[in-house]
């Protein structure tokens, strides 16, 4: 059985996996390796997930997690980036578990984290420019197509496009 829960330090590896692993099946077809492995190393580290798994602000609400049979299969997390204007960050699934569900579970998660504690009236995310499981996901989750704009994170790969989504939530 799959539960949704907060992420804790028990959840640091799990996160790492399935965040490098999600990200490695999102975008082999965009970037090069080195690109990927770069951002993974960057981002998808221990120093890194363990200093997110144990800080929760508006600025970051931490890690939410799906875990079954006592393994990570999904991570995700999100937090404000203006009054009553949330943001989701980070959702990875494990590539061989999508389309069970698990992805909605873990939206469905932050979001109420979101509204409940936070008050969030409107939830944005930035999806990469062809990436062809996010921007489906989304959008069936009733984001909308807000504006295009340069990427933030090229480390030298050239400039990308990032397509902004908002819904009311």
């Amino acid at each position: 059985m799959i539960k949704i829960m907060q992420a804790n330090s028990t959840h640091v590896n799990g996160i790492i996996k399935v965040c490098s692993d999600g990200y490695r099946a999102t975008y082999k077809d965009l970037y090069t390796k080195e690109y990927i492995e770069s951002v993974i190393s960057d981002f998808y580290n221990v120093a890194r997930i363990s200093a997110e798994v144990e800080t929760r602000n508006r600025q970051w609400g931490g890690y939410f997690v799906a875990v079954d049979n006592e393994h990570v299969i999904g991570a995700g997390g999100g937090g404000l980036t203006g009054e009553g204007i949330g943001e989701i960050f980070v959702l990875y699934l494990d590539p061989t578990r999508k389309n069970q569900g698990i992805g909605t579970k873990l939206l469905h998660a932050i979001t109420k984290q979101q509204k409940e504690i936070y008050g969030v009236k409107e939830q944005w995310v930035s999806v990469q420019k062809g990436n062809r499981m996010g921007i489906p996901f989304y959008e069936a989750k009733g984001f909308v197509l807000q504006h295009e704009q340069k990427g933030w994170y090229n480390k030298g790969q050239g400039e990308y496009k990032t397509l902004r989504y908002a819904r009311d939530i």
